[in-house]
Protein backbone atom coordinates (compact mmCIF):
# COMPACT_ATOMS: atom_id res chain seq x y z
CA UNK A 1 0.00 0.00 0.00
CA UNK A 2 1.43 3.42 -1.19
CA UNK A 3 1.20 6.05 1.60
CA UNK A 4 1.76 9.98 1.62
CA UNK A 5 5.77 10.15 1.85
CA UNK A 6 6.88 10.60 4.85
CA UNK A 7 10.72 10.59 7.28
CA UNK A 8 13.21 7.41 6.71
CA UNK A 9 14.31 6.88 9.82
CA UNK A 10 13.47 3.78 11.40
CA UNK A 11 10.43 3.28 13.38
CA UNK A 12 11.47 3.78 16.93
CA UNK A 13 13.17 6.73 15.93
CA UNK A 14 9.99 8.25 14.69
CA UNK A 15 7.97 7.35 17.69
CA UNK A 16 10.67 9.11 20.08
CA UNK A 17 10.38 11.98 18.04
CA UNK A 18 7.13 12.09 18.23
CA UNK A 19 6.92 11.94 22.03
CA UNK A 20 9.56 14.55 22.86
CA UNK A 21 9.12 16.93 20.59
CA UNK A 22 6.03 16.65 18.44
CA UNK A 23 4.98 20.27 17.48
CA UNK A 24 8.70 20.81 16.07
CA UNK A 25 8.61 17.04 14.35
CA UNK A 26 5.53 17.87 12.82
CA UNK A 27 6.61 21.49 11.65
CA UNK A 28 9.35 19.79 10.14
CA UNK A 29 7.45 17.49 7.91
CA UNK A 30 5.29 19.94 6.81
CA UNK A 31 7.94 22.08 5.22
CA UNK A 32 9.69 18.80 4.16
CA UNK A 33 6.54 16.82 2.67
CA UNK A 34 3.20 19.61 2.62
CA UNK A 35 -0.05 18.85 3.70
CA UNK A 36 0.08 15.19 3.83
CA UNK A 37 2.95 13.07 5.37
CA UNK A 38 3.07 9.50 7.14
CA UNK A 39 4.40 8.80 10.12
CA UNK A 40 5.83 5.62 11.64
CA UNK A 41 4.45 5.20 15.11
CA UNK A 42 3.13 2.09 16.52
CA UNK A 43 1.38 1.94 12.89
CA UNK A 44 1.64 3.97 9.61
CA UNK A 45 -0.13 7.11 10.81
CA UNK A 46 -1.28 9.95 7.84
CA UNK A 47 -1.09 13.29 9.16
CA UNK A 48 -3.12 15.53 7.11
CA UNK A 49 -3.31 20.06 7.79
CA UNK A 50 -5.26 20.52 4.66
CA UNK A 51 -8.87 22.08 5.09
CA UNK A 52 -10.25 20.90 2.23
CA UNK A 53 -9.05 17.54 3.05
CA UNK A 54 -9.96 17.76 7.01
CA UNK A 55 -13.81 19.31 5.87
CA UNK A 56 -13.49 15.56 3.68
CA UNK A 57 -12.18 13.62 6.63
CA UNK A 58 -14.99 15.45 9.61
CA UNK A 59 -17.79 15.31 7.05
CA UNK A 60 -17.98 11.73 6.05
CA UNK A 61 -17.05 9.98 9.30
CA UNK A 62 -19.93 7.49 8.28
CA UNK A 63 -19.11 6.64 4.55
CA UNK A 64 -15.38 7.07 3.60
CA UNK A 65 -14.21 6.92 7.15
CA UNK A 66 -14.71 5.36 10.43
CA UNK A 67 -13.81 6.49 13.72
CA UNK A 68 -12.58 4.00 16.06
CA UNK A 69 -12.32 4.27 20.00
CA UNK A 70 -9.13 5.58 20.81
CA UNK A 71 -6.99 3.04 22.77
CA UNK A 72 -4.32 5.26 24.12
CA UNK A 73 -6.95 6.92 26.36
CA UNK A 74 -8.41 3.52 27.34
CA UNK A 75 -5.85 2.61 30.41
CA UNK A 76 -7.28 6.36 32.39
CA UNK A 77 -10.70 6.82 31.10
CA UNK A 78 -11.55 2.76 30.88
CA UNK A 79 -13.40 0.97 27.91
CA UNK A 80 -16.96 2.58 28.25
CA UNK A 81 -16.08 6.00 27.66
CA UNK A 82 -17.50 8.14 24.88
CA UNK A 83 -13.97 8.72 24.05
CA UNK A 84 -12.55 5.03 23.26
CA UNK A 85 -15.98 3.07 22.24
CA UNK A 86 -16.75 3.66 18.52
CA UNK A 87 -19.56 3.03 16.53
CA UNK A 88 -23.23 2.72 17.75
CA UNK A 89 -22.01 2.90 21.35
CA UNK A 90 -20.63 6.03 20.85
CA UNK A 91 -23.38 7.70 19.17
CA UNK A 92 -25.53 6.30 22.38
CA UNK A 93 -23.18 7.46 24.68
CA UNK A 94 -23.21 11.13 22.88
CA UNK A 95 -27.07 11.49 22.98
CA UNK A 96 -27.06 10.49 26.46
CA UNK A 97 -23.89 13.16 27.78
CA UNK A 98 -24.88 15.89 25.59
CA UNK A 99 -27.77 17.87 27.23
CA UNK A 100 -25.76 18.51 30.61
CA UNK A 101 -23.80 20.85 28.17
CA UNK A 102 -26.18 22.86 26.02
CA UNK A 103 -28.58 25.75 25.83
CA UNK A 104 -30.10 26.86 29.43
CA UNK A 105 -28.42 23.70 31.40
CA UNK A 106 -24.84 24.82 30.94
CA UNK A 107 -25.74 28.83 31.43
CA UNK A 108 -26.88 27.45 35.36
CA UNK A 109 -23.39 26.99 35.64
CA UNK A 110 -22.42 30.16 35.59
CA UNK A 111 -23.15 31.08 39.73
CA UNK A 112 -20.80 28.02 39.87
CA UNK A 113 -17.68 29.43 38.40
CA UNK A 114 -17.91 32.64 39.05
CA UNK A 115 -18.54 31.94 42.93
CA UNK A 116 -15.13 29.31 42.51
CA UNK A 117 -12.98 31.79 40.87
CA UNK A 118 -13.53 34.31 43.15
CA UNK A 119 -12.68 31.75 46.27
CA UNK A 120 -9.81 30.83 44.65
CA UNK A 121 -8.33 34.06 43.63
CA UNK A 122 -9.59 36.22 47.46
CA UNK A 123 -6.60 33.61 48.17
CA UNK A 124 -3.95 34.66 46.52
CA UNK A 125 -1.77 37.38 48.06
CA UNK A 126 -0.25 40.69 46.99
CA UNK A 127 3.21 40.82 46.31
CA UNK A 128 3.35 36.26 46.52
CA UNK A 129 3.94 34.93 43.16
CA UNK A 130 2.27 31.95 42.22
CA UNK A 131 2.13 28.88 39.50
CA UNK A 132 -0.61 29.59 37.10
CA UNK A 133 -1.44 26.76 36.05
CA UNK A 134 -1.72 24.99 39.32
CA UNK A 135 -3.47 28.32 40.22
CA UNK A 136 -6.11 27.24 37.04
CA UNK A 137 -6.19 23.51 37.99
CA UNK A 138 -7.46 24.27 41.12
CA UNK A 139 -10.44 26.54 39.63
CA UNK A 140 -11.59 23.89 36.78
CA UNK A 141 -11.01 20.99 38.96
CA UNK A 142 -13.61 22.64 41.98
CA UNK A 143 -16.01 24.06 39.00
CA UNK A 144 -16.09 20.67 37.25
CA UNK A 145 -16.55 19.14 40.49
CA UNK A 146 -19.65 21.09 41.47
CA UNK A 147 -21.05 20.86 38.09
CA UNK A 148 -20.69 17.18 38.05
CA UNK A 149 -21.81 16.19 41.63
CA UNK A 150 -22.91 19.11 43.18
CA UNK A 151 -20.94 19.75 46.16
CA UNK A 152 -17.25 20.04 46.11
CA UNK A 153 -16.87 20.03 49.73
CA UNK A 154 -17.81 16.61 50.56
CA UNK A 155 -15.22 14.25 52.04
CA UNK A 156 -15.61 12.15 49.18
CA UNK A 157 -15.43 14.43 46.55
CA UNK A 158 -12.46 15.78 48.10
CA UNK A 159 -10.56 12.66 48.20
CA UNK A 160 -11.57 12.36 44.57
CA UNK A 161 -10.16 15.71 43.39
CA UNK A 162 -6.82 15.10 45.45
CA UNK A 163 -6.32 12.02 43.72
CA UNK A 164 -7.35 12.77 40.16
CA UNK A 165 -4.86 15.66 41.19
CA UNK A 166 -1.72 13.73 41.65
CA UNK A 167 -2.71 11.06 38.87
CA UNK A 168 -2.04 14.28 36.23
CA UNK A 169 0.91 15.90 38.12
CA UNK A 170 2.97 13.28 38.72
CA UNK A 171 3.48 11.49 35.78
CA UNK A 172 0.78 11.75 33.99
CA UNK A 173 2.39 14.31 31.78
CA UNK A 174 5.74 13.11 32.01
CA UNK A 175 7.56 11.87 28.56
CA UNK A 176 8.03 8.38 30.13
CA UNK A 177 4.30 7.89 30.68
CA UNK A 178 3.34 8.37 26.82
CA UNK A 179 5.83 6.07 26.22
CA UNK A 180 4.25 3.59 28.08
CA UNK A 181 1.16 4.59 26.23
CA UNK A 182 2.35 3.90 22.94
CA UNK A 183 4.10 0.80 24.15
CA UNK A 184 1.74 -1.15 26.15
CA UNK A 185 4.16 -3.90 26.78
CA UNK A 186 5.94 -1.23 29.60
CA UNK A 187 2.20 -1.35 31.25
CA UNK A 188 3.41 -4.06 33.37
CA UNK A 189 2.18 -4.02 37.09
CA UNK A 190 5.79 -4.44 39.04
CA UNK A 191 4.06 -3.50 42.55
CA UNK A 192 3.53 0.54 43.65
CA UNK A 193 7.06 1.48 43.79
CA UNK A 194 7.05 1.58 39.67
CA UNK A 195 5.56 3.57 37.79
CA UNK A 196 2.53 1.80 35.72
CA UNK A 197 2.45 -0.12 39.45
CA UNK A 198 1.42 3.03 40.96
CA UNK A 199 -0.76 4.61 38.25
CA UNK A 200 -3.00 2.02 38.42
CA UNK A 201 -3.74 1.90 42.44
CA UNK A 202 -4.52 5.69 41.90
CA UNK A 203 -6.54 5.08 39.19
CA UNK A 204 -8.06 1.92 41.15
CA UNK A 205 -8.69 5.05 44.28
CA UNK A 206 -10.39 6.96 41.77
CA UNK A 207 -12.89 4.66 40.30
CA UNK A 208 -13.63 3.37 43.56
CA UNK A 209 -14.45 6.78 44.67
CA UNK A 210 -17.12 7.16 41.72
CA UNK A 211 -18.73 3.64 42.37
CA UNK A 212 -19.67 4.38 46.14
CA UNK A 213 -20.60 8.06 44.90
CA UNK A 214 -22.96 6.31 41.97
CA UNK A 215 -23.89 3.66 44.75
CA UNK A 216 -24.98 6.82 47.06
CA UNK A 217 -26.82 8.98 44.58
CA UNK A 218 -29.22 5.98 43.00
CA UNK A 219 -30.40 4.86 46.63
CA UNK A 220 -30.80 8.25 47.38
CA UNK A 221 -32.45 9.73 43.81
CA UNK A 222 -33.67 13.19 44.19
CA UNK A 223 -35.29 14.70 40.61
CA UNK A 224 -34.92 17.76 41.61
CA UNK A 225 -30.90 18.13 41.12
CA UNK A 226 -29.26 19.24 38.61
CA UNK A 227 -25.90 18.70 38.66
CA UNK A 228 -24.60 15.97 35.49
CA UNK A 229 -24.36 13.01 38.00
CA UNK A 230 -27.92 13.13 38.25
CA UNK A 231 -29.27 14.45 35.17
CA UNK A 232 -27.09 10.87 33.90
CA UNK A 233 -28.26 8.79 36.30
CA UNK A 234 -32.18 10.03 35.11
CA UNK A 235 -30.85 9.81 31.06
CA UNK A 236 -32.62 7.38 29.03
CA UNK A 237 -31.60 6.24 25.52
CA UNK A 238 -33.77 5.37 22.58
CA UNK A 239 -34.18 1.64 23.95
CA UNK A 240 -35.36 3.43 27.15
CA UNK A 241 -32.57 1.77 28.75
CA UNK A 242 -30.10 3.58 31.51
CA UNK A 243 -26.14 3.87 31.69
CA UNK A 244 -24.39 1.12 33.81
CA UNK A 245 -22.56 1.66 36.89
CA UNK A 246 -19.34 0.92 34.81
CA UNK A 247 -20.61 3.54 31.81
CA UNK A 248 -21.13 5.89 34.15
CA UNK A 249 -17.72 5.76 36.17
CA UNK A 250 -15.91 5.67 32.78
CA UNK A 251 -18.00 8.71 31.34
CA UNK A 252 -17.42 10.46 34.96
CA UNK A 253 -13.73 10.10 34.75
CA UNK A 254 -13.82 11.13 31.16
CA UNK A 255 -15.34 14.81 32.79
CA UNK A 256 -13.50 15.09 35.13
CA UNK A 257 -10.47 14.72 33.57
CA UNK A 258 -10.75 16.11 30.38
CA UNK A 259 -13.32 18.93 31.93
CA UNK A 260 -10.77 20.66 33.99
CA UNK A 261 -6.85 19.75 32.15
CA UNK A 262 -7.62 20.92 29.06
CA UNK A 263 -9.15 24.28 30.17
CA UNK A 264 -7.13 24.92 32.85
CA UNK A 265 -3.51 25.18 30.25
CA UNK A 266 -6.17 27.11 27.73
CA UNK A 267 -6.89 29.61 30.64
CA UNK A 268 -2.99 29.28 32.01
CA UNK A 269 -1.90 30.10 28.16
CA UNK A 270 -4.53 33.33 28.10
CA UNK A 271 -3.13 34.97 31.22
CA UNK A 272 0.48 34.93 29.67
CA UNK A 273 -0.66 36.51 26.38
CA UNK A 274 -2.41 38.87 27.94
CA UNK A 275 -0.19 39.89 30.62
CA UNK A 276 2.96 39.30 28.12
CA UNK A 277 1.23 41.97 25.61
CA UNK A 278 0.22 45.10 27.34
CA UNK A 279 -2.33 46.37 24.54
CA UNK A 280 -3.84 43.29 24.30
CA UNK A 281 -4.35 43.41 28.33
CA UNK A 282 -5.46 47.11 27.89
CA UNK A 283 -7.88 46.96 25.02
CA UNK A 284 -9.45 43.84 27.05
CA UNK A 285 -9.66 45.94 30.39
CA UNK A 286 -11.48 49.05 28.26
CA UNK A 287 -14.49 46.04 26.78
CA UNK A 288 -14.94 44.70 30.36
CA UNK A 289 -15.65 48.38 31.87
CA UNK A 290 -17.35 49.14 28.90
CA UNK A 291 -20.81 46.77 30.31
CA UNK A 292 -20.91 49.05 33.47
CA UNK A 293 -21.62 48.04 37.05
CA UNK A 294 -22.76 43.89 37.86
CA UNK A 295 -22.64 42.71 34.22
CA UNK A 296 -24.61 39.72 33.68
CA UNK A 297 -22.56 36.32 32.15
CA UNK A 298 -25.13 36.79 28.67
CA UNK A 299 -23.04 40.21 28.12
CA UNK A 300 -19.91 38.96 29.02
CA UNK A 301 -20.16 36.21 26.58
CA UNK A 302 -20.63 38.69 23.69
CA UNK A 303 -17.46 40.47 24.45
CA UNK A 304 -15.98 40.44 20.39
CA UNK A 305 -12.44 40.93 21.77
CA UNK A 306 -12.77 38.59 24.63
CA UNK A 307 -13.86 36.13 22.39
CA UNK A 308 -11.22 36.77 19.62
CA UNK A 309 -8.66 36.49 22.72
CA UNK A 310 -9.95 32.60 23.80
CA UNK A 311 -9.86 32.28 19.79
CA UNK A 312 -6.03 33.70 19.57
CA UNK A 313 -5.39 31.03 22.69
CA UNK A 314 -6.66 28.12 21.12
CA UNK A 315 -5.25 28.74 17.70
CA UNK A 316 -1.90 29.87 18.49
CA UNK A 317 -0.93 26.57 20.56
CA UNK A 318 -3.84 24.39 21.04
CA UNK A 319 -4.83 22.05 23.85
CA UNK A 320 -5.28 19.31 21.66
CA UNK A 321 -2.25 18.75 18.78
CA UNK A 322 -4.78 16.46 16.56
CA UNK A 323 -8.03 15.39 15.66
CA UNK A 324 -9.21 12.17 16.65
CA UNK A 325 -7.84 9.05 14.17
CA UNK A 326 -10.07 8.48 11.14
CA UNK A 327 -9.61 5.00 9.26
CA UNK A 328 -10.47 4.67 6.00
CA UNK A 329 -13.76 2.88 5.28
CA UNK A 330 -13.46 2.62 1.13
CA UNK A 331 -10.91 3.91 -1.58
CA UNK A 332 -10.94 7.26 -1.68
CA UNK A 333 -8.29 10.16 -2.44
CA UNK A 334 -6.83 12.78 -0.26
CA UNK A 335 -4.72 15.71 -1.44
CA UNK A 336 -3.93 13.93 -4.82
CA UNK A 337 -3.08 10.41 -2.69
CA UNK A 338 -5.56 7.07 -3.25
CA UNK A 339 -5.77 5.70 -0.28
CA UNK A 340 -6.99 2.27 0.58
CA UNK A 341 -9.45 0.83 2.98
CA UNK A 342 -7.59 0.26 6.64
CA UNK A 343 -5.38 3.54 6.48
CA UNK A 344 -5.27 5.38 9.73
CA UNK A 345 -5.72 9.39 9.19
CA UNK A 346 -5.06 12.26 11.61
CA UNK A 347 -6.04 15.95 11.47
CA UNK A 348 -3.27 17.42 12.85
CA UNK A 349 -5.02 20.68 14.49
CA UNK A 350 -1.57 22.43 15.37
CA UNK A 351 -0.43 22.35 11.77
CA UNK A 352 -3.73 23.42 10.38
CA UNK A 353 -3.71 26.68 13.40
CA UNK A 354 -0.19 27.73 12.12
CA UNK A 355 -0.50 27.60 8.34
CA UNK A 356 0.47 31.23 6.96
CA UNK A 357 -1.77 31.24 3.99
CA UNK A 358 -4.63 31.08 6.97
CA UNK A 359 -3.27 32.88 10.06
CA UNK A 360 -0.37 35.21 8.66
CA UNK A 361 2.94 35.97 10.99
CA UNK A 362 1.17 32.35 12.67
CA UNK A 363 3.79 32.81 15.42
CA UNK A 364 2.35 36.22 16.67
CA UNK A 365 -0.25 35.98 19.24
CA UNK A 366 -3.06 38.55 17.03
CA UNK A 367 -6.48 38.16 18.60
CA UNK A 368 -7.36 41.22 15.53
CA UNK A 369 -7.41 38.11 13.30
CA UNK A 370 -10.51 37.12 14.79
CA UNK A 371 -12.35 40.27 14.48
CA UNK A 372 -11.20 40.82 10.65
CA UNK A 373 -12.68 37.53 9.14
CA UNK A 374 -14.56 34.52 10.22
CA UNK A 375 -12.86 31.04 9.86
CA UNK A 376 -14.29 27.44 9.02
CA UNK A 377 -14.74 24.60 11.23
CA UNK A 378 -12.11 23.15 8.60
CA UNK A 379 -9.50 26.02 9.20
CA UNK A 380 -10.23 26.83 13.17
CA UNK A 381 -10.61 23.58 15.07
CA UNK A 382 -9.41 23.30 18.78
CA UNK A 383 -12.08 21.32 19.92
CA UNK A 384 -12.26 18.78 16.77
CA UNK A 385 -14.67 17.70 14.43
CA UNK A 386 -16.97 15.49 12.81
CA UNK A 387 -18.15 12.75 14.84
CA UNK A 388 -15.45 12.90 17.80
CA UNK A 389 -15.72 16.54 18.20
CA UNK A 390 -15.64 17.58 22.22
CA UNK A 391 -18.76 16.91 23.43
CA UNK A 392 -17.88 19.93 26.47
CA UNK A 393 -16.87 22.80 23.79
CA UNK A 394 -19.54 25.37 24.71
CA UNK A 395 -18.94 24.54 28.45
CA UNK A 396 -14.88 24.99 27.90
CA UNK A 397 -14.95 27.92 26.48
CA UNK A 398 -17.91 29.54 28.47
CA UNK A 399 -15.92 28.46 31.44
CA UNK A 400 -12.99 30.49 29.75
CA UNK A 401 -14.51 33.44 29.44
CA UNK A 402 -16.12 33.92 32.64
CA UNK A 403 -13.17 33.26 34.87
CA UNK A 404 -10.74 35.10 32.59
CA UNK A 405 -13.62 37.97 33.00
CA UNK A 406 -13.45 37.66 36.92
CA UNK A 407 -10.24 37.58 37.43
CA UNK A 408 -8.95 40.75 35.36
CA UNK A 409 -12.30 42.80 36.61
CA UNK A 410 -10.61 42.04 40.22
CA UNK A 411 -7.35 41.71 40.01
CA UNK A 412 -4.21 43.77 38.62
CA UNK A 413 -1.31 41.06 38.03
CA UNK A 414 1.68 41.28 36.40
CA UNK A 415 3.99 38.47 35.21
CA UNK A 416 6.99 37.64 37.07
CA UNK A 417 9.26 36.43 34.42
CA UNK A 418 8.40 38.39 30.83
CA UNK A 419 10.97 35.79 28.83
CA UNK A 420 9.00 33.46 26.16
CA UNK A 421 7.53 29.77 26.83
CA UNK A 422 6.87 27.36 24.36
CA UNK A 423 4.29 24.40 24.39
CA UNK A 424 5.51 21.01 24.53
CA UNK A 425 4.04 17.67 25.21
CA UNK A 426 2.36 17.03 28.50
CA UNK A 427 0.55 13.58 28.45
CA UNK A 428 -1.26 13.18 25.56
CA UNK A 429 -1.71 16.76 25.05
CA UNK A 430 0.32 19.86 25.36
CA UNK A 431 1.36 22.63 28.06
CA UNK A 432 3.85 25.21 28.72
CA UNK A 433 7.31 23.92 28.89
CA UNK A 434 8.24 25.99 31.98
CA UNK A 435 6.27 27.17 35.13
CA UNK A 436 4.57 30.14 34.50
CA UNK A 437 4.52 32.44 37.56
CA UNK A 438 2.40 35.93 38.15
CA UNK A 439 1.87 38.11 40.89
CA UNK A 440 -1.02 40.11 42.33
CA UNK A 441 0.09 43.64 42.29
CA UNK A 442 -3.43 44.84 43.64
CA UNK A 443 -7.04 44.33 44.35
CA UNK A 444 -9.20 46.35 41.81
CA UNK A 445 -12.03 48.08 44.09
CA UNK A 446 -13.79 50.08 41.37
CA UNK A 447 -17.68 48.75 40.96
CA UNK A 448 -17.85 48.59 37.25
CA UNK A 449 -15.02 45.65 37.64
CA UNK A 450 -16.72 43.37 39.80
CA UNK A 451 -18.62 40.78 38.56
CA UNK A 452 -20.01 39.50 41.76
CA UNK A 453 -23.40 39.34 40.29
CA UNK A 454 -22.43 37.26 37.05
CA UNK A 455 -25.85 35.15 36.54
CA UNK A 456 -27.28 32.95 33.98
Amino acid sequence: MKLPNGPQTPQLVQILQWILNPMTYMEDCARRYGDIFTLQLTSPMVFVSNPQALQQILTRDAKEFEAPGEPLFLPTLGEHSVITVSGEVHRRQRQLLMPPFHGDRMRAYAQVINKVTEEIISQWQIGKPFCVRSAMQAITMRIIMQAVFGLYDSPRAQALEDILKIMLDRGGSSPLRALMLYFPALQRDLGSLTPWGTFLRRREQAYKLLYEEIQERREQADSSRTDILSLLIAARDEAGQPMTDAELSDELMTLLVAGHETTATALTWALYWIHKLPAVREKLLQELDSLGDRPDSNSVLKLPYLNAVCYETLRIYPVAMLTFARVVKQPLSLCGYDLEPGTQVMGSIYLTHQREDLYPEPKQFKPERFLERQFSPYEFLPFGGGAKRCIGDAFAQFEMKLVLATILSRLELALVDNSDVQPRRRGLVTGPNRSIQMVVKDRHQVQSRTLETISG
